[in-house]
């Protein structure tokens, strides 16, 4: 059975946890089958493989799963949106010492962006100034 949902996961996931995680909240419900489908060809996992991680992520009340026949659908209980924004709380205590303009420097030097995209930015920071 799985836990209760939690609306941010207790540590970050690991890579393939991320991967796998990824399918399940670009598609909605799977089952391993489906999961392994949408892996890239060349990632070679095998069924208990993922199957193993998908009980994990279970367990840590990240999906949840019914029994169809003799499978399981899984479907996430920890949305996308909080899972991206525990992980940037995460990067900036632990990486830029809970400082977010440090993370957002980093982001523009590292990134190249366009004119577009510096505009999509300035209005996010002006619409936040203007609710603080």
């Amino acid at each position: 059975m799985a836990k209760a949902p939690q609306s941010e996961a207790p540590k970050p996931l690991t890579p393939v946890e991320l991967e796998l995680m990824q399918i399940v909240w670009r598609q909605g419900e799977v089952s391993v089958a489906d999961v392994l489908k949408a892996l890239p060809p060349e990632r070679k996992l095998a069924y208990t493989s993922v199957s193993t991680v998908m009980r994990i992520l279970e367990q840590k009340g990240v999906l949840q799963s019914r029994k169809v026949g003799r499978g399981h659908l899984y479907s996430a209980l920890l949305p996308r949106e909080a899972y991206e924004l525990q992980s940037v709380r995460h990067l900036v205590e632990t990486m830029f010492d809970g400082t977010p303009s440090q993370l957002v420097e980093r982001l523009v030097e590292a990134v190249p962006l366009s004119a577009e995209e510096v505009a999509q930015l300035r209005k996010l920071l002006d619409k936040k100034r203007s609710r603080s």
